[in-house]
């Protein structure tokens, strides 16, 4: 009796192991600030990105998808935690992953996939601070995090601004980006040979600044011809006072100091000459999936961790609750997912982690606290009734519904765009009575308590930053 149990129990581990290894495979592609100057979403009529447009065809383009704080640290930690700031506090650049007390009992997605019997690679800038500490074990796997190479001289930026504030053609070659050598050692771990499913998560740093790339990026536009957005000098007259308290940023250059330069042209040609590169990045990616034994078996999410200003509502960088900072390209694409018209209901970053332990059938992890993006993949239609919440600074909120967005600073002031009719936020209308009754039914979605905003001892130490 016993031997046949051991015969029927051999005959089921190869059915076991046949199971794990057809659970779909992930490839997270994180691009650091890229905003929606894609040709998929239209936010810039020049963009040159035909890699990702070609994505975005294959699959499910969410064209109102919002990160859950608009800077680096604060929103990556929220992606991989799937926990939202004002639970984990992080709503600037500070505090590492691991040093967040709200999330020392939260698994990353990759440790979730990796206890759940994934292979989990890493490369590049997925983490702001990268998986270390107790998070060293979440990644099996490393594809290379490096620099790319810096001119030893300023380029182009005026002497007064931010070292990181520079732009122009360099180095010479992709070979000497970091980004293209990350490109290229993810399209070699395709052809490894892998006993279970992967989970890959892939980090381009550029369109970041400093906007340095080889110089066939930038001849890809006419510098002449360059279209600047829209930005009317009455556009910040109907705002609250203290609109920009949240956005005390002195690293970046003021909008009055980049168009007293005389370089917001040239500036403007070095962001979409780095999306056109990252978007070559991205290509190398995909066509090695494409041309491995894995392209029919992977699910493929492309993400960036914020928006970014250049010069609309006259304002560079990020940080604020506008639509330009908080808005994001969100592409879902692979088995299961099929081509489709775009979805225009809200979807935040929050999403992302739910939303593939349901594609992947992985067990429930109880402390996600965003929704399944599920319904929106089978159907662009669905109607989601949850808004996307984004926090700036502690106290500082937006919600963005699928035609509404209301801001709500710390100290009750408030702004209201209608994106029917403003898609560029022009008129802000808060103070307007016939609106009021939005104003009421979108305050609802505001955060009721909020986390104090942590501080790692090295940042109280020496006082925040600007």
């Amino acid at each position: 009796m016993k031997k046949s149990y051991l015969i029927f129990f051999a005959l089921l581990l190869p059915l076991a192991v046949w199971a794990e290894a057809k659970r779909p495979n992930v490839l997270f592609i994180a691009i650091d600030d890229l905003n929606d100057w894609v040709g998929f979403m239209g936010g810039h009529p020049q963009a040159v990105t035909p890699h990702m447009d070609a994505l975005a065809k294959r699959g499910r383009n969410f064209t109102n998808a919002h990160c859950s704080v608009p800077v680096c640290s604060a929103s990556r930690v929220t992606v991989m935690s799937g926990v939202a700031a004002t639970t984990h506090g992080s709503y600037e650049l500070g505090p590492r992953y691991e040093q967040l007390p709200a999330l020392a009992k939260a698994p990353t997605i990759q440790r979730h996939f990796k206890d759940n019997g994934y292979h989990t690679l890493s490369g590049g800038k997925v983490l702001h601070h990268n998986f270390n500490g107790r998070l060293s074990g979440d990644i099996d796997q490393s594809l290379g995090r490096k620099r790319s190479p810096r001119p030893r001289k300023p380029m182009s930026r005026p002497a007064s601004w931010s070292g990181a504030w520079d732009w122009g053609a360099y180095p010479e070659q992709d070979a000497q980006m970091a980004d293209f050598e990350l490109a290229q050692n993810a399209a070699k771990a395709f052809k490894q040979d892998f006993d279970k499913p992967f989970f890959m998560s892939v980090g381009f740093f550029r369109p970041h600044v400093p906007l340095f790339v080889p110089s066939k990026w930038f001849e890809l536009y006419d510098a002449e011809k360059i279209a600047l957005p829209r930005n009317p000098k009455t556009d910040l007259d109907d705002l609250p006072k203290n609109f920009l308290a949240i956005n005390g940023y002195a690293v970046a250059p003021t909008h009055a100091q980049v168009v007293g330069s005389g370089r917001q042209r040239s500036l403007t040609h070095a962001y979409l000459a780095s999306v056109s590169f990252v978007d070559h990045c991205v290509g190398i990616v995909l066509d090695a999936l494409e041309a491995s034994s894995h392209a029919d078996n992977t699910i493929i999410v492309l993400w960036s961790d914020h928006g970014w200003h250049l010069g609309e509502k006259q304002h560079w960088a990020k940080r604020t609750l506008w639509e330009e900072s908080t808005r994001v390209p969100l592409i879902f694409a692979g088995p299961g997912i099929k081509p489709g018209k775009a979805c225009r209901e809200p979807a935040s970053l929050l999403d992302l982690y739910p939303t593939l332990v349901e594609l992947c059938k992985l067990p429930k992890n109880p402390r996600l606290e965003g929704l399944s993006l599920l319904p929106q993949l089978n159907d662009p239609t669905a109607a989601r009734d949850r808004p996307a919440i984004t926090s700036s600074y502690f106290g500082n909120h937006s919600v963005r519904s699928r035609d509404w967005r209301l801001i709500s600073y710390q100290d009750g002031a408030k702004e209201l765009y209608d994106h029917r009719t403003d898609s560029d936020e022009f008129r802000n209308l808060a103070e307007d009575p016939a609106h009021q009754a939005v104003i009421k039914r979108l305050a609802k979605w505001l955060p009721k308590k909020s986390t104090p905003e942590f501080k790692a001892k090295s940042e109280r130490s020496r006082g925040r930053r600007k």
